[in-house]
């Protein structure tokens, strides 16, 4: 397998400078750690002093800890927060080492967090974000303290024959210009984003400049997800183009401690759109567990 990379050191530094805009929209950190694992180097910021059982923020694809602008300063109010970028994707973490599987990303995100010495994390994860947590709470339970997923991917249902269609075009030369776009619009279905927001500017630098060679999730069997005995919190987006949210809520009940929760006017985009309600929501749910 290959291993991700940016398609040229132009591609690079056009990406950074987008990076350095988006980072810019968030409160500055507290703390910044590069982190050496068995396949790549993860970055990960602090917010807040360090202190037991953080939130641990994991975005969803190219979306890197910039993309957590909306919720980050309502989630620090309860304690110290951790965004990721993610191994493998556009960002400041750095891959060495072909990723070949669930057990894989499970692997470098552990060890992450075993240096960072989190023991219980709150791992908020939205988009392939929220499998990821997923799949480190059914592979090292022993880390996790709740789960909040945000509309996760190929977790609770698959991806539809249209998204995959539409994803793979933006990876075609002479198409992926107009269909980048159109495939970013498509998942916000419909709803413009500003010209000027930075985060939106860098997710869409990110798949422009960088080639991801990560396997695609593997969904989640009816044992996995009963397996889960951890709090977890659900929040599927009736209007998301990622699967069937109304199947995906249903199947996600299989999980014996969950708080699963159709929001039907939602899309996909519903961590920055509905980031005020999400970010209520997950501080509600906190405080019931009692965390």
């Amino acid at each position: 397998m290959q291993i991700g990379r940016f398609r040229s050191p132009e591609h690079r530094a056009a990406y950074d400078a987008a990076y350095d805009r988006g980072l810019a929209a968030l409160p500055p950190p507290t703390g910044r750690h590069d982190i050496a694992t068995g396949f790549g180097t993860v970055r990960a910021y602090r917010f807040g002093d360090p202190g037991p059982e953080p939130a641990v923020l994991l975005p969803g694809r190219a979306g890197t800890a910039a993309m957590w602008e909306p919720n980050l300063p309502a989630l620090a109010t309860r304690g110290p927060v951790y965004a990721l970028d993610l191994v493998g994707e556009p960002g400041r973490s750095t891959q060495t080492a072909p990723i070949r599987g669930a057990e894989d990303q499970a692997a470098w995100l552990s060890h992450a967090l075993a240096e960072l010495e989190v023991t219980g994390a709150h791992l908020v994860g939205y988009s392939f974000g929220g499998w990821l947590a997923a799949n480190l709470a059914v592979r090292a339970p022993e880390r996790v303290a709740s789960l909040t997923l945000i509309d996760p991917v190929h977790t609770f249902a698959r991806f539809p024959a249209a998204l995959l269609v539409r994803s793979a075009l933006t990876a075609v030369p002479g198409v992926r210009r107009w269909a980048r776009p159109s495939f970013l619009r498509w998942i916000a279905a419909g709803t413009e984003v500003a010209a000027d927001d930075p985060v939106a500017a860098l997710i869409d630098e990110g798949m422009r400049t960088y080639r991801i060679a990560l396997p695609t999730p593997m969904p989640f069997t009816d044992e996995q997800l009963r397996s889960l005995r951890m709090p977890v919190l659900a929040l599927l987006a009736g209007r998301s183009v990622m699967h069937d949210a109304r199947r995906a809520t249903d199947r996600a009940r299989l999980v014996p401690d969950i708080r699963a929760e159709l929001w039907p006017s939602a899309t996909h985009a519903i961590a920055g759109e509905s980031a005020a309600a999400v970010n209520d929501r997950v501080l509600a749910f906190w405080a019931e567990i009692g965390r």
